[in-house]
């Protein structure tokens, strides 16, 4: 089984290469890494056209989900996934993927959780998946798209690709496809991946906000009627979900400051609550 990672890149030089290296150290399985650069005018067009741990493809694109588009399309692989640039995989992430899908043969997609950290790495929380519901996720996004893993039939053979014309929220609308056309999917209760929040993301940006709104405002009427309801219900899903709950653990993962080595981490006081975004949750499903 051989995955193939794909990474969309626009002058993010400093946390590509961090992202390159936890694909790099993936052990026991056989990849490839497309690394997807719209011709960033930074740092990255000087070494990333050398380096032979990916396939990288320097071409202007319409935006983040078309260079993902057209990683999928180049793609040899057997799983597909994707990886942006402030996000890394663990250690040993890809085998554990690839094992489950060997043993869950009927299983199209896979969502794994995720690890939340700062800039330098300290944790600020987990985040456990829930397989999308197509009414809850209106309310409740239940994954973060670095955990997740589809096997390469789901988009050649039923073309499921992402919608260019969302900048931002187009994660949302992929997955919401998923659903629709009964892709099969399950949960794998276990850590695979690490998203950074640099307070910089681009789901922070003004534009995700207006996009965020305008899908809030797509959702049916009766949706929004019963939004306190489907939280609530997503609250006991995760609740009752394995795993979801953590005792202390360690991680690691590459810093800006240790970009060539993993540093170690421990959560030493593990939650899935994460700081700041339930305001944002709030603010965007209001509005």
């Amino acid at each position: 089984m051989k995955f193939s990672i794909i990474t969309p890149s626009f002058r993010n030089s400093a946390w590509l290469k961090l992202c390159i290296a936890s694909v790099a150290d993936q052990t026991e399985v056989e990849f490839e890494h497309i690394v997807q650069d719209s011709c960033s005018d930074d740092d990255t067009k000087n070494w990333l056209p050398k380096d032979p741990r990916v396939k990288a493809f320097i071409e202007k694109d319409s935006g983040m989900y078309d260079a993902v588009n057209r990683g999928f399309n180049r793609a040899q692989g057997d799983i597909l996934a994707y990886l942006n640039c402030d996000e890394q995989y663990l250690p040993g992430a890809l085998k554990m993927v690839g094992d489950f899908f060997d043993r869950h043969p009927q299983v199209e997609a896979v969502f794994a959780d995720s690890i939340v950290t700062d800039s330098d790495g300290h944790y600020i929380c987990h985040r456990p998946s829930l397989v999308p519901k197509k009414n809850s996720m209106w309310v409740r996004f239940p994954v973060l798209t670095c955990g997740i893993f589809i096997r390469r039939s789901v988009i050649a053979g039923r073309g499921i690709l992402f919608d260019t014309q969302w900048r931002d929220l187009g994660d949302f609308w992929w997955v919401r496809n998923l659903v629709l056309h009964g892709v099969r999917m399950t949960v794998l209760p276990e850590l695979t991946s690490v998203f950074t929040d640099t307070g910089d993301n681009m789901n922070l940006k003004p534009n995700a906000l207006r996009e965020r709104r305008e899908k809030w405002q797509m959702s049916p009427r009766w949706i929004r009627w019963l939004q306190h309801f489907f939280m609530v219900q997503y609250r006991l899903r995760l609740a009752m979900r394995a795993g979801a709950r953590k005792r202390p653990f360690p991680y690691s993962i590459y810093t800006l400051k240790s970009p060539a080595h993993r540093v170690a981490f421990r959560a030493e006081r593990p939650t899935t609550f994460w700081k700041g975004r339930l305001t944002l949750q709030s603010v965007t499903t209001t509005a």
